[in-house]
C-alpha cells in the first residue's frame, strides 16, 4: 500500500532516529481496524513519529481522539507536526510523555475501543493486563512486531524478550477473555477482541 508524503516525511524522520516503525501494510491494517470498529477513543503505546498514529487517525471516526503514549518527547514533538500536516485536529490527540507503565493506570476503565501497542516486548504482558481493564467489551487489542522477524516461531531462541512475547502469544491464544487472530503483516498484529 502506497503512502502519501506525509506518512513518508513520518518514515524518513523515524529513520533518522533509529526507530522501526509499522510497514505500509500494517498501518493499512490498523487503519480498517479502526475503521470496522468505528473507532472513537483509541490509544497507541509507541507515538514514535507518527506513522502508527497517523494510520489510526485515517481509521477513526471524525470526533475520535488518539492518546498515544511515548517515553521520547523529541519524538512526539514530530509525531504532533505530523498529524497537523496530515490536517487533524490538535483536539484529535492527546499526547502524553511518559513510561506506558506508568501512564496505562491512569486512563479510565473500559471506555476505549481500540488499543495498539508497539514498543518494548517484555512489557507486553503488562499492556495485556492493562488493556483487559481498559477496553470496553468488544474492543480491540492488537500488538505489534507479533513475529518479532520470525525469532517468536523458532524454539531454538531463547533470548527474555522473544521468549516474553512467546509466552503472552499463548496465553493470549488459549485465553477465555479473548478472541485472537496473528495477521501476517508487516512483522505480524495480533489482534485479539475483548470477550462481551
Amino acid at each position: 500500500m502506497a503512502e502519501d508524503a506525509v506518512l513518508a516525511a513520518a518514515r524518513a524522520h523515524a529513520g533518522e532516529v533509529g526507530l522501526t516503525p509499522v510497514s505500509p501494510a500494517a498501518g493499512a491494517a490498523l487503519r480498517f481496524i479502526a475503521a470496522a470498529g468505528n473507532a472513537k477513543a483509541v490509544v497507541e503505546v509507541g507515538t514514535g513519529t507518527g506513522v502508527s498514529g497517523a494510520w489510526l487517525l485515517r481509521g477513526m471516526r471524525p470526533d475520535g481522539v488518539l492518546t498515544t503514549i511515548d517515553i521520547e518527547n523529541e519524538h512526539q514533538r514530530v509525531a504532533r507536526v505530523i498529524f497537523a500536516e496530515a490536517g487533524f485536529a490538535p483536539s484529535r490527540t492527546r499526547i502524553i510523555t511518559g513510561r506506558a507503565l506508568d501512564v496505562l493506570p491512569r486512563l479510565a476503565d473500559g471506555v476505549y475501543d481500540l488499543i495498539f501497542v508497539d514498543h518494548d516486548a517484555s512489557e507486553y504482558a503488562r499492556a495485556v493486563t492493562a488493556a483487559a481493564r481498559l477496553l470496553r467489551p468488544g474492543g480491540v487489542l492488537v500488538l505489534g512486531a507479533a513475529l518479532a522477524g520470525g525469532r517468536v516461531a523458532d524454539p531454538a531462541v531463547r533470548e527474555p524478550e522473544t521468549v516474553a512475547l512467546r509466552e503472552v502469544l499463548r496465553e493470549l491464544r488459549d485465553s477465555d477473555e479473548w478472541i485472537p487472530a496473528l495477521l501476517p503483516t508487516g512483522d505480524g498484529l495480533l489482534c485479539v477482541v475483548k470477550r462481551p
